[in-house]
């Protein structure tokens, strides 16, 4: 009796907060964010989006008016650093406490788009600004999904959709599958949608601090509430 006790006293603290899921669903609310301020406010770059990244790359290089090979680059370098240091700590802190993980990744993104609004508020006109704000935010959204796919929960990549729409349709029952997971996938849909609307929103309106602030109190919030459950 007292072992089982034990068992759970040690395993209660990674059950405590919010499930990954919501978790994952409002971070990927915070890239539909990240990717209305880096496109409309940064020359038309994405810091969170990758594939849309690399299609941007190639319009830039084509020489299409409004898109920038330096600020494209910028991003891209910037994502792969991220990533790069989101699977170093992935393997220090991978064996650990999933709760203590997906805490410690979420407060450094926090951290780094509070930055990033700081900047935005202060120099909101210098060249140099674009820049930090790029590769800041880059960098960000690189340790992020290096975190999310090393936790591996299904379906809920946080920056992109297509993987999620394809499983969406091709495992509806219209598709002949058993649309099981369809309420997460729709969720996810939603959630980078509605993030979006919210950031263009507020970049039109109020420029760009606003936006980085409410991403970094969001991500904030979730660093302090997160467990590690599904």
């Amino acid at each position: 009796m007292s072992t089982e006790t034990e068992e759970s006293t040690e395993s209660a603290p990674e059950d405590r907060g919010l499930r990954l899921v919501p978790v994952l669903l409002a971070l990927t609310l915070v890239s539909g964010l990240i990717d209305a301020v880096s496109y409309l406010g940064l020359g038309h770059v994405f810091t969170a989006n990758m594939t849309g990244n690399v299609v941007v790359l190639g319009f830039a290089a084509a020489g299409a008016p409004g898109f920038s090979v330096p600020h494209t680059v910028t991003s891209l370098a910037s994502f792969l650093v991220g990533a790069v240091v989101g699977g170093r700590i992935a393997v220090r802190l991978g064996r650990g406490s999933r709760r203590r993980w997906a805490r410690l990744t979420l407060a450094a993104e926090a951290a780094l788009l509070g930055a990033s609004a700081v900047v935005a508020f202060v120099a909101p006109d210098d060249t140099a600004t674009v820049y930090t704000l790029i590769a800041v935010t880059a960098f960000a959204m690189g340790l992020r999904n290096a975190t999310v796919r090393r936790l591996g929960v299904p379906d809920i990549t946080t920056t992109v959709l297509t993987m999620t729409l394809t499983g969406l349709a091709a495992d509806s029952r219209a598709g002949g599958g058993p649309g099981t997971r369809s309420p997460r996938r729709s969720a996810a849909v939603v959630a980078m949608v509605v993030g979006a609307a919210l950031g263009a929103w507020l970049v039109l309106h109020h420029g760009l601090g606003i936006p980085l602030l409410v991403t970094a109190v969001l991500v904030g919030v979730l660093a302090v509430v997160a467990s590690g459950r599904e």
